[in-house]
């Protein structure tokens, strides 16, 4: 007998009258029409024609300081530098046990929207290792519900701060993940390019991972993208390396962007944008017409790289709202880009699920037979309309056990010829 059987799905590629068999935590069987009866489950599951997903990942954000807003003081600028001038102020005021509470609360949010695989930036600058130890704590906490990815990332310029390369390498022995960095903002563009060739010799010498905060800027100038690019294809990191933000590429004028494409390519570089932030701490120097920031995501993409979107920020001293709804960050990401064709909006859904599960190395990630049994029953028929409706996560499965379930929305309508409490969607 089977642990759990959900029928009657639509799933994201367009396939209807879905079933999905769940065996030992995976995926047994995907086909059509699997019917409860041919079929015998401890748990059976009628989709209804909705859509099931696998869940959301978000491939850009920062744990360390999520839920802190306000702590010492609020952003009055709402700029990036006031930003990380406020994360310095408030550092020596962390506690271990403060960092965990909040951590664990948005990972609360976070399964209760779908969300079940985070990559999350950690603060390597200080020499206490407290935020360090405090995410690796998270971490395991959190395992059996959530994947989570720890990147080695030095706020204050891994050159630039005392003891930086130091302990960033700390970090990475007491078992974060990823190498990270922040080249534009160290002191010098060159100092910059030297900590990008830096930490990716560290990342190929340890056989990790990379991501880095990487020109995060509106300075068309803020070129650190094509140093990283150059030193992946050096170093055979291809496929290992992202660029996060390149807000940058925004203000970069065309023709040198055409020369960096091509460059960004061959490395087989992904890119992380994250459209919320970077639209609100973006442009802060423009008067009118004002920059909005975002990074040339359909371009990027039609260079055939990996495009993700993250949340990056909730509720911390760069961004006062957020709620670890990855359908908010990729509508943003929708809407910014001006990707409104049906092909564009279905990437949009991609960049919260399957393409942000291949930049952190997912295994099991999918819908197919062999894969973990993660999933998320939207209500919505199709992509499209789970980014238009911010569609409600009916129910959320890790590892075919249910971890999360929310009513489903409904109307109260005394309208002729309608029913009372319909169904929020429209039905045929």
């Amino acid at each position: 007998m089977l642990d759990l059987l959900i029928h009657n799905a639509t799933l994201p590629d367009g396939r209807t009258n879905m079933s999905v068999a769940v065996q030992a935590g995976r995926i047994a069987e995907v086909t059509e029409g699997l019917s409860p009866a041919a079929a015998p489950a401890k748990e059976t599951v009628d989709a209804g024609g909705l859509l099931l997903s696998t869940p959301f990942v978000d491939a850009h954000f920062h744990m360390d300081a999520t839920l802190s807003l306000g702590l010492p003081r609020l952003n009055a600028s709402g700029t990036l530098l006031e930003g990380i001038a406020l994360w310095g102020e408030l550092k020596p005021h962390l506690t271990f046990d403060a960092l965990v509470q909040r951590a664990l609360a948005y990972c609360d949010w976070a399964v209760a929207n779908g969300l079940l695989a985070i990559r999350s930036h950690v603060d390597t600058s200080d020499a206490s290792m407290l935020a360090v130890e405090a995410l690796l704590a998270v971490k395991k906490k959190v395992a059996p519900y959530i994947d989570l990815q720890l990147v080695a990332f030095p706020q204050d310029g891994v050159l630039r701060s005392k003891g930086g390369v130091e302990n960033l390498k700390k970090a990475l022995s007491l078992g974060v993940d990823v190498v990270g960095g922040i080249p534009h903002f160290e002191r010098t563009m060159a100092d910059g390019a030297d900590s990008v060739k830096l930490l990716c010799e560290l990342a190929a010498e340890q056989g990790k991972l990379v991501d880095m905060h990487c020109d995060e800027s509106d300075d068309p100038l803020s070129r650190h993208i094509e140093t990283l690019a150059f030193e992946a294809n050096r170093l055979g990191l291809h496929g290992r390396v992202t660029g996060s933000h390149l807000t940058s590429m925004h203000s970069m004028d065309n023709y040198y962007v055409s020369k960096l494409l091509p460059l960004m390519a061959e490395a087989q570089i992904s890119v992380v944008s994250n459209p919320l932030i970077n639209i609100t701490l973006q442009g802060r120097h423009d008067t009118y017409p004002k920059r909005r920031g975002m990074t040339r995501v359909p371009e990027i993409m039609a260079a055939g790289m990996t495009v993700a979107f993250g949340q990056d920020c909730c509720m911390d001293p760069w961004y006062s709202m957020g709620s670890g709804d990855m359908l908010e960050v990729a509508s943003m990401g929708l809407h910014v880009a001006q990707m409104t064709s049906q092909a564009a909006m279905a990437q949009c859904f991609d960049a919260v699920t399957k393409n942000p599960a291949r930049i952190l190395h997912l295994e099991g990630y999918g819908l197919e037979a062999g894969c973990n049994a993660d999933f998320v029953l939207l209500q919505a028929q199709n992509p499209v309309e789970a980014l238009r409706l911010k569609a409600t996560r009916l129910k959320v499965w890790r590892r075919g056990t249910l971890v999360a379930q929310t009513p489903a929305r409904t109307a109260a309508l005394s309208l002729p010829g309608r029913p009372a409490h319909t169904s929020f969607l429209h039905t045929k």
